[in-house]
């Protein structure tokens, strides 16, 4: 199968830089997007989630990816996000407390901006929740 290169730069490191064969990522409204080699040139955003990266030797690498976007030119691609964590370097028991602080503040009243971000900070708790349990 043909492959294309892909990096991924967290805020804090390079997640992944290498040839893959095919890269899912979460998509706005809670869809999902597809790239295979030869993708047209796009740049797409990255809601917080589940990705999987099929590597150039067909091994799968799941993790999760927060907020972001993707460029997809000339057969490479570049994703730029807030995190990205395999399964066994999300910290469970963090992810649980932010997901209880996220629902405490959430049940106060603020302002729209506030809720907005409170609300995008519970889904990301829950998402590395979900991972986490999903790849135990």
């Amino acid at each position: 199968m043909e492959t294309f290169k892909l990096k991924i730069v967290d805020s804090s490191r390079v997640f992944f830089d290498g040839e893959c064969q095919c890269l899912t990522i979460p998509y706005i409204d809670g869809g999902e997007m597809a790239f295979l080699a030869r993708h047209e040139n796009c740049v797409v955003p990255i809601e917080a989630g589940e990705m999987k990266i099929k590597s150039e030797d067909g091994s799968v690498i799941d993790a999760f990816v927060g907020d972001g976007f993707l460029e997809f030119l000339d057969n490479e691609a570049t994703i730029v996000c807030s995190s990205a964590q395999r399964p066994d370097e999300i910290d469970l028991d963090r992810a649980e407390k932010s997901k209880a602080h996220y629902e405490e503040v959430l049940r106060q009243h603020h302002s729209n901006i506030e809720y907005a971000d409170y609300k995008a900070g519970l889904a990301r708790a829950m998402e590395r929740i979900k991972i986490k349990n999903k790849y135990k």
